[in-house]
């Protein structure tokens, strides 16, 4: 059975539920939008759930933001809080069936994961010092391997 992940923003107007096979968060983005949009520590981490499980209380304070990616707007939808601007998920219309998080905004207690999984480093701000560990896999670009292939790879993917 999947784990029930709850969320919510910091002000408390939005909160959410999904169902995860995936709940480990070992993947940090350091692409512009991520590190801009949600992440303080110069990366961002998103989780995946089954965006058919989705549950949204407070719709009303949810805004959406397509950010621009070379001049267009792009299709991934960014859910944030309007009254305290907290990120909460991922969207996009090419993959309707998911939904990706962001860590920041569960409650939910998540296991820590066995390595970290560090993407987008070419685009890293130049303060950021990424905390790369034993094991860790370091990408300049993506690193080609899906976040459910991860988990099963690694016999982490919950049924």
């Amino acid at each position: 059975m999947p784990m029930r992940l709850e969320g919510s923003c910091r002000c408390g107007a939005v909160g959410f539920s999904v169902d995860s096979h995936t709940p480990y968060p070992y993947q940090r983005c350091y692409c512009s939008i991520c590190r801009k949009s949600a992440g303080g520590g110069g990366y961002a981490i998103n989780i995946m759930g089954d965006a058919a499980t989705l549950r949204v209380t407070g719709r009303r304070a949810l805004r959406v933001w397509h950010a621009p990616i070379s001049g267009k707007s792009g299709s991934a939808e960014r859910h944030f809080c309007a009254k305290c601007g907290t990120p909460l998920w991922v969207s996009d219309r090419h993959w309707s069936d998911l939904v990706h998080p962001f860590a920041s905004a569960i409650d939910t207690p998540l296991a820590k994961p066995p390595m970290t999984v560090h993407i987008l480093l070419r685009d890293k701000a130049d303060w950021v010092e990424p905390q790369i560990g034993p094991g860790d896999e370091v990408h300049q670009g993506y690193s080609g391997v899906s976040i459910e292939d991860w988990h099963k790879q690694r016999k982490l993917w919950i049924d």
